[in-house]
């Protein structure tokens, strides 16, 4: 019996791993159609709560309540695409400016370096990073129309998901109950916590006459909800146009990247926890391997998605007695691997 018993976890063991594979080859194969559903169900999720209150306590028709809703979730959007656009047009006007302070940098990078010495040729120096700088606007052009044409189909998603969830209400108890409580209360927090964030990160770059100051205050709303990694990412971003930008004291460079740093550390290391609290029950290092993960799935989408995804699935492994441990490991706890 125990020979049996040690083949049969032998090849449970087998089967999950060829299953987790599997699963994750599709899901990555799919990343095109998946990414905006999911996207399109969490934001559903999110305005969901505005359903209600428009039809319980304003006493609006359901039609009329999805109506608004989207009307609203289009504004939004429409808003953020604009400001990302206006952003893009300023930094190709100062193009040239951009590019004239870059080669005074390398200029001055140069003539401290001997490259010489080493057998490397100034001009080709030169060459390396402007070719790096075209590469990067290249990609900066792509992701934003990959952006706009995923955000088409997360509004058609989104209507269907409004419109079908308005219909049929889930239930308040059961586990899908548990997943839209969790699931919501975090999506609203986090928004919140995360506008305030994008609100005072662009309000300092704005003061400080940063150029793109309210976009890089759009991307701090945007990579807040990456936890850990999104933080550090939106508070060192505005450093190539901070350095790049003429006539500009060291001072006002030094606020730039400190302030809005402060910002991000006070406001994530003591407002967040304290508000927000454990909602996720989740381990910090699963936290940071599902942003791997996800993110090597479904890139920065996925990084965005991958908390409130492992949330779910920490949820669902919750109510299987055999799957209970691993919900355990998700929490960090670590002494309960082996009970019921």
């Amino acid at each position: 019996m125990s020979e049996q018993t040690a083949d049969r976890r032998i090849q449970t063991t087998c089967l999950v791993i060829l299953a987790t594979v599997a699963v994750g080859a599709t899901l990555w194969w799919l990343q095109s159609v998946l990414v905006p559903f999911v996207l399109s169900l969490f934001i559903a999720l999110g305005l969901s709560p505005l359903i209600e209150y428009l039809t319980t306590k304003l006493r609006v028709p359901k039609w009329a309540a999805v109506l608004l809703t989207l009307i609203f979730a289009v504004a939004l959007l429409t808003l953020a695409g604009m400001l990302v656009m206006t952003s893009a047009t300023r930094l190709a006007a100062n193009a040239s400016t951009y590019q004239e302070q870059v080669l005074s940098l390398i200029d001055s990078a140069l003539a401290i370096l001997p490259l010489q010495d080493f057998g490397v040729n100034p001009d080709e120096a030169i060459r390396l990073p402007l070719n790096a700088i075209s590469t990067a606007a290249i990609a900066i052009a792509n992701a934003i129309v990959s952006l706009v044409s995923q955000g088409s189909i997360v509004l058609i998603f989104l209507m269907f998901l409004l419109l079908g969830g308005s219909a049929r209400q889930t239930p308040p108890g059961g586990m899908w109950g548990e997943v839209k409580n969790r699931v919501q209360k975090y999506i609203a927090f986090k928004f919140i916590i995360s506008a305030v964030t994008g609100l005072l990160v662009g309000i300092i770059l704005s003061v400080l006459g940063i150029e793109l100051a309210m976009a890089f205050g759009l991307m701090a709303f945007l990579l807040n909800f990456i936890p850990s990694i999104g933080s550090i990412v939106s508070t060192l971003l505005p450093l190539p146009v901070v350095l790049v930008s003429p006539e500009m004291s060291v001072l006002t460079m030094v606020l730039a990247i400190a302030l809005p740093g402060a910002v991000q550390l006070v406001i994530g290391n003591v407002i967040e926890p304290k508000v927000m609290g454990d909602e996720l029950d989740l381990h910090p290092v699963t936290i940071l391997l599902a942003l791997m993960i996800w993110g090597t799935l479904w890139g920065v989408v996925g990084m965005l998605l991958a908390t409130p995804i492992t949330a779910v699935m920490k949820i669902l492994f919750e109510r299987g007695e055999r799957t209970r441990p691993i919900a355990n490991l998700f929490a960090g706890r670590l002494d309960d691997l082996h009970g019921a």
